[in-house]
C-alpha cells in the first residue's frame, strides 16, 4: 500500500488537487509499479505562516507570480 504525502502552502484549487493527485498516481503506478486501487495520495496544506524556510515566514515573504506556493528559489524549483 503506497503512501504518497504531499506538503504545500493552502490555496490551490479542488481542480488543481485533483490534476496533481492523478499525475502523481499515474507516475508511481509507471515507475513503481504500484496499483492506482492500492495507493493513498495525501495533501497537506499550510498557511504561509507556519511555514519558514531560511528563518523566514512565508507570510513575509514576497509572493511569486503565478500562485500561492510562495517565491521560487534559486534554481527555478520549488
Amino acid at each position: 500500500m503506497p503512501f504518497v504525502v504531499v506538503h504545500m502552502w493552502e490555496g490551490r484549487s479542488t481542480e488543481s488537487k485533483r490534476a496533481l493527485t492523478k499525475a502523481i498516481t499515474e507516475a508511481m503506478v509507471e515507475h513503481a509499479g504500484a496499483s492506482p486501487d492500492a495507493l493513498h495520495v495525501v495533501i497537506q496544506e499550510y498557511p504561509p505562516e507556519n511555514w519558514a524556510r531560511s528563518g523566514v515566514l512565508g507570510a513575509d515573504r514576497q509572493p511569486a507570480v503565478g500562485g500561492p506556493e510562495g517565491p521560487v528559489p534559486a534554481g527555478g524549483r520549488r
